[in-house]
């Protein structure tokens, strides 16, 4: 009993609520900032690049996956080009050839409904 009474106290400390608040806060800023660094905007359709070298589109929006696993900036997700499950991370849009551009246009992961 005493056990189930401290975890319901635990639960309702204001402190401990407001420094997980933050932290969350700092964790989805820190990958808003670093999206805008590599030329990408705050959330919308991003070029990601897995592990096999393959370029696609997906939709990414800072501290939500609807349609992947996350791994902090990398996300587990599946492939369009290669048909298969690996982790992904966004590419400087600058560092993009305009053929690499427009092929990761061209492959856009599953859309949502």
């Amino acid at each position: 009993m005493e056990d189930a009474l401290t975890s319901t106290q635990h639960r309702r400390n204001p402190r401990r609520r407001l420094a997980t608040l933050t932290v969350v806060a700092a964790a989805i800023g820190a990958e808003a900032a670093a999206l805008r660094r590599h030329g990408w905007g705050l959330a919308g359709e991003v070029v990601v690049r897995c592990r096999q070298g393959h370029l696609f589109t997906t939709l990414w929006i800072p501290g939500v996956s609807v349609k992947a696993l996350r791994l902090g900036w990398w996300r587990v997700q599946r492939c369009p080009v290669g048909r298969h499950w690996s982790v992904v991370s966004p590419v400087d849009r600058s560092q993009l050839t305009s053929e690499q551009a427009q092929s990761a246009a061209q492959h856009h992961d599953a859309r949502l409904p």
